[in-house]
């Protein structure tokens, strides 16, 4: 795959429309310079266009982008930045007018999700997203991709020299989707050993590089890497964790949300995301420091409301309490969040508060049974210290009679 050119200077175009009422202008620039800067890119320049609508033909109106060009031909840009999709019309009109490269959001998202995939699935997935992009922006054969050739947004497909006709990229998704489904069996196998063994899964969930994966390091010891850079996690990484009550569940760490996830994006990357669908409890981490915690928050359960996850019990992990410069706010916060702990993931803060919470959550699939175990079955009663939490253990001349509490499939078992 083709490396990005760390050297390329960006100009970013964020679009006021004034009909915003929870991402202002200045928000939006600042979060689409943190996903140009992860791609490699210089910012050089960062222009804020106000209408009261996208203008149909130059996305942010003629006038606004001839003061666009005039930067991008003093600053020398390699490429202008735009935060939200554009029509294959708009960028060919833009086109004609910027003498840079055009690429907007979504393929700006596509090709960080390129440079991080690093599976198999994950690769599949990136391809898949891209190739669903650059359909309906064909006119013509050649006419898209003649034009990459190294650089913000060029990464995958372009690369591989695709001949850009219908057919063959409507062949080649119809071929991803099926490498995908494959996929999809061999999570849905794992899936259903797990629930035979009667082992919850819990979902870390949450705005990208809201530290999640450093969440689930710190809750279970594993050496999973960090880093302080978007969409760190793409493929999701799974570890146990035992409970108090030695309960064990599945913890998965899945890929960060973002304001406005392009729909595409959500739909390639479903096969990974259906550990979300799947899990009994999630867990949603939320930057309490970023003063945009609300918002974040907001853009979390679209997402979820997308995958019909919103039903399930979601514990909120209120996370980085160590970079707060007041907390006097934290317990409203914690009155505000539902069913939510104020934690700092790196610093290992009230991690047991909320491995307590995950407990409790989880109690509504475990069964107090008492049940006289005769000696010849012995192997049950190690099930039962495994799994279980043991409230009395007494040993008489027929057997051991036990009270505890234990997972729903194991009380079966002991019923029959």
């Amino acid at each position: 795959m083709l490396k990005i050119n760390s050297k390329e200077k960006a100009i970013l175009v964020v679009l006021d429309t004034r009909l915003r009422n929870d991402w202002d202008a200045e928000s939006l620039m600042k979060e689409l310079k943190v996903l140009t800067l992860s791609c490699g890119a210089e910012v050089t320049g960062e222009i804020i266009a106000k209408r009261s609508a996208p203008d149909a033909a130059y996305f942010i109106g003629k006038g606004k982008v001839e003061e666009v060009a005039a930067m991008a031909e003093e600053l020398e840009a390699d490429v202008v930045i735009f935060n939200e999709s554009l029509s294959h019309a708009q960028v060919a009109a833009l086109e004609k007018k910027i003498p840079s490269r055009i690429i907007d959001r979504t393929q700006l998202i596509l090709d960080i999700f390129a440079m991080r995939a690093k599976s198999t699935e994950g690769k599949i997935q990136v391809e898949l997203a891209q190739l669903q992009y650059l359909l309906p922006r064909l006119t013509g054969k050649g006419q898209v991709l003649s034009r990459l050739g190294g650089g913000i947004g060029t990464r995958g497909p372009g690369e591989q020299k695709l001949e850009v006709d219908r057919r063959r990229i409507q062949k080649k998704i119809s071929s991803l989707k099926k490498e995908l489904k494959k996929v999809d069996k061999r999570r849905a196998g794992r899936r259903e050993r797990r629930k035979r063994k009667d082992i919850p899964i819990v979902a870390l969930v949450g705005y990208t590089n809201s530290g999640k994966s450093t969440l689930l390091n710190s809750m279970t010891d594993s050496s999973q890497v960090t880093e302080n850079r978007l969409f760190s996690t793409l493929d999701p990484k799974v570890n146990f964790l035992q409970l108090p009550n030695n309960q064990k569940v599945l913890l998965s760490d899945t890929v960060g949300f973002l304001h406005a996830l392009p729909h595409q994006l959500i739909e390639s990357f479903k096969a990974t995301l259906e550990e979300v669908v799947e899990a009994d409890i999630l867990i949603h981490v939320l930057d309490i420091s970023n003063p945009k915690s609300d918002e974040l928050k907001e853009s979390v359960y679209d997402v979820l409301g997308e995958l019909k996850a919103l039903e399930k019990p979601i514990i909120t992990a209120l996370n980085k309490i160590d970079k707060l410069e007041d907390d006097r706010n934290l317990d409203g916060y914690l009155k505000r969040y539902e069913n939510s702990v104020a934690i700092s993931a790196l610093q290992r803060t009230n991690l047991q508060e909320l491995v307590n919470l995950i407990q409790h959550n989880l109690s509504s699939s475990r069964e107090l049974i008492k049940k006289l175990i005769p000696y010849s079955q012995m192997k049950l009663i190690s099930s039962i210290r495994r799994q279980g939490e043991v409230f009395k253990e007494k040993y008489g001349l027929r057997g051991v009679y036990i009270e505890a509490e234990v997972p729903a499939i194991l009380a079966s078992k002991l019923k029959k």
